[in-house]
């Protein structure tokens, strides 16, 4: 290469990184002119960033979403190996388990993946769970985290969140309302009931641990040390990308182990973005749903805001929940305590409904119904 040509080329590089800046630029500053709906906190809490799945497509929007939770009443902190790349993942699996380690050791009360991708399954064998386990925090992601998710409460006992993803969520121009309330009240304890339309749903009055997330992820944990065992769970899943057959291939897989048919209910999420062929000749997930029922007689329970859709519910994974349908309607009463001495649930023997959480009830009646537009309720602790 001469001279000229190896200048041109700087040239040419130094030109792309300034235009990079300013599209970086454009967004933060786009995202002075998007209101972040959440109500303003006088004591934020620390948030700790880190990448453990895929590599950052454009680490801009790391700094845009990091200028949004700011906003949202959170004090972010960045893991140093956030925006590392190794081939497709986040930098090296030595460098991803480790950020885990470097989160749990950091004062930070929560601990927020930046997207999803592939890559944690690498990684399981590498991180220290004791250390975890001695300090506890609100872990939360989606999609390839639910494998963290899982193999935590598997190893540790400790409970976790699915929820949004730090860029995926909002590094964006726009942001789900919706998304980003729940996500700030999840993490101040201050949601306590979450209301979707569910119409042709069983029905279901139950309690139970609540578990799921990624179906492709949960199945492959299966046979594993790092899939915990929930028996008289609810159970929920979404997926995205995966052909019908193939759900029905993974949901096969945990009949087969034993799994479905010990849940006291199944929760579907979002299962979207796949593509049918001439060879399906009529087959499509309304038969995967019905095939599924007929297999097991667990409650079914359709419509849960949760997966790869534009809303994304915060769900705690591992702790203990409320279910129950009435009028085309669902109900997840979000419970705080383990109530170790108290049976899973336990209906009055005078009809009323059972217990969730002290001082609540779930009087289906009292509650108020979304109108027809509104897809999604959620209630406050007061």
């Amino acid at each position: 290469m001469n001279a000229s040509a190896e200048h041109h080329n700087k040239k040419d590089k130094t030109q792309e990184e300034i235009e990079r800046l300013n599209d970086v630029q454009i967004l933060l500053d786009e995202a002075d002119d998007v209101p972040v709906p959440i109500s303003v906190y006088e004591d934020p809490i620390d948030l700790y960033l880190l990448s453990p799945s895929g590599a950052l497509q454009d680490p801009g929007k790391l700094a845009l979403a990091e200028k949004r939770l700011t906003k949202m009443g959170f004090k972010v902190k960045v893991d140093k190996a956030a925006d590392a790349r190794d081939l497709r993942f986040a930098g090296t699996d030595k460098q991803r388990a480790h950020a885990f380690s470097r989160a749990a050791k950091d004062s930070s009360t929560v601990v927020m993946a930046t997207r999803g991708g592939y890559g944690i399954s690498r990684i399981l064998h590498q991180i220290d769970w004791k250390l975890l386990e001695n300090n506890p925090k609100k872990y939360i992601g989606y999609s390839d985290f639910t494998a963290f998710n899982l193999a935590l409460l598997a190893k540790t006992g400790l409970s976790s969140y699915t929820g949004p993803a730090a860029v995926s969520d909002f590094g964006n121009k726009k942001i789900d309302d919706l998304t980003a309330e729940i996500f700030v009240e999840s993490m101040r304890g201050e949601l306590e009931i979450l209301s979707f339309e569910s119409p042709g749903s069983d029905a279901v009055d139950a309690r139970g641990t609540l578990w799921g997330g990624n179906l492709a992820m949960l199945a492959s944990l299966v046979g594993t040390p790092y899939l915990p065992k929930i028996k008289n769970g609810i159970l929920f899943f979404e997926d995205v990308g995966e052909h019908p057959y193939r759900v029905e291939r993974m949901l096969t897989h945990l009949l087969h182990a034993g799994i479905l048919q010990k849940q006291k209910a199944i929760v579907l999420g979002h299962i979207t973005d796949y593509k049918l062929t001439e060879n399906d000749n009529g087959y499509d997930m309304p038969h995967v749903i019905k095939w599924l029922k007929e297999q097991v007689n667990v409650p079914v329970v359709y419509g849960l805001p949760y997966g790869h859709g534009d809303v994304r519910v915060t769900l705690p994974i591992g702790k203990k929940v409320g279910v129950a349908t009435e009028d085309g309607m669902a109900y997840l009463v979000l419970d705080e305590h383990d109530h170790a001495d108290e049976p899973e649930y336990a209906h009055g023997s005078s009809g009323e409904q059972g217990h969730f959480h002290e001082g609540v009830h779930l009087h289906i009646h009292d509650e108020p119904k979304p109108s027809s537009k509104e897809k999604t309720g959620k209630k406050k602790k007061k």
